[in-house]
């Protein structure tokens, strides 16, 4: 094992790494700025003194072998770890520099990310963010294939394709707040009489549900299946704003979680409620293990750590603030009990 490791450079590693993500030696090649013959000429000799093939030829192109697929899964990790070292040193020597790439359910896009970007060029001036929107199985799997740095994610309760269970195996998970759900209904509402008070679901089985994205819809059965009920999906989009506006004209009626809620400014004609905590969706951030031994990334979480508790904690999930009527506590756009 010790001659095996002792064969092994990170050098390698990447380029083992480039050829899976790339599938071929020119791709490969040009995603590490070498020339074609120079990542051949590398190959052989590593395979030389692992005494074992790590690419093997498909046609026209090549593809890793076992060997191969085995270096590649490590790869991130040994990189990391050799980042991680780079960047403590480069902190001794006085440097602030570095990227962090951080991707993120899209609601967050209008109320969380801009404050987590402006926040973190204020305290770290030298570091840059880069930002792309992705549901979170597509934002765990880029974590995995080292496709960005830090996932803001979401799970609801009795999700059973939750991606933060075996698609996350190996991979760090950490929850970090909680995000209502709202019940949005048309301001004449029947059920929109007895707000500010809890609602109760199972009252509502003969509407039209409009059902937003698939992790939405997904909790919008399970929630109305613990009710007694499979609701009438009349409407489906991942748009909030259109459920709104479908909602505002009283085609049906719909939840969405506050943070969507409050991308935007009100609709007239609708009022949205929270259900009970038990059904808020869970946030987490997700890395990969071992991300917060590098600075610019442990400086990212804490900004996002920060920037998300200024936010869940400034009202108690559901509740006014103290002192205020129910009109008050109105989302600042118009929506009853939205206000945080």
């Amino acid at each position: 094992m010790d001659d095996l490791a002792a064969d092994l450079d990170l050098q390698s590693l990447r380029i083992v790494r480039a050829i899976g993500d790339t599938g071929s030696i020119t791709g490969a090649a040009a995603v590490l700025g070498y020339s074609q013959p120079t990542i051949s000429q590398h190959l052989r000799r590593l395979e030389s003194r692992l005494d074992i093939a790590v690419v093997e030829r498909v046609g026209r192109g090549v593809r890793l072998t076992e060997a191969g697929r085995i270096l590649a899964r490590h790869a991130v990790e040994v990189m990391l770890a050799v980042e991680a070292a780079a960047e403590e040193l480069a902190q001794l020597q006085g440097l602030r520099t570095g990227v962090v790439r951080l991707v993120a359910f899209p609601s967050t896009s209008p109320v969380i990310v801009p404050r987590v970007i402006a926040a973190l060029a204020a305290a770290h001036p030298g570091l840059t963010l880069t930002y792309v929107e992705a549901e979170p199985p597509e934002a765990v799997e880029a974590i995995r294939e080292d496709r960005a740095d830090i996932a803001l994610t979401f799970s609801y309760p009795g999700d059973r394709a939750d991606p933060h269970g075996a698609s996350a195996r190996g991979l760090s998970v950490r929850g970090i707040g909680s995000d209502d759900l709202m019940l949005v209904l048309p301001s004449g509402h029947p059920a929109a009489r007895s707000l500010p008070g809890m609602i109760d679901v199972a009252a509502l089985a003969d509407e039209t549900w409009i059902a937003g994205c698939p992790r939405c819809r997904g909790h919008l059965l399970e929630l109305c299946g613990r009710a007694g009920f499979s609701p009438r999906i009349g409407f489906e989009t991942d748009n909030a704003v259109a459920v709104e506006g479908l909602v505002a004209q009283g085609i049906g009626i719909a939840t969405l979680p506050r943070m969507a809620v409050e991308s935007f400014p009100p609709l007239a004609g609708v009022v949205a409620a929270p259900l009970p905590a038990v059904e808020a969706r869970r946030l987490h951030l997700v890395t990969a293990r071992d991300a917060e031994r590098v600075p610019s990334l442990r400086a990212a979480l804490d900004t996002v750590r920060a920037v998300l508790g200024e936010r869940l904690g400034a009202v108690a999930p559901g509740r006014a603030e103290p002192g205020e009527s129910t009109d008050a506590a109105t989302r600042a756009t118009g929506h009853p009990a939205a206000a945080n």
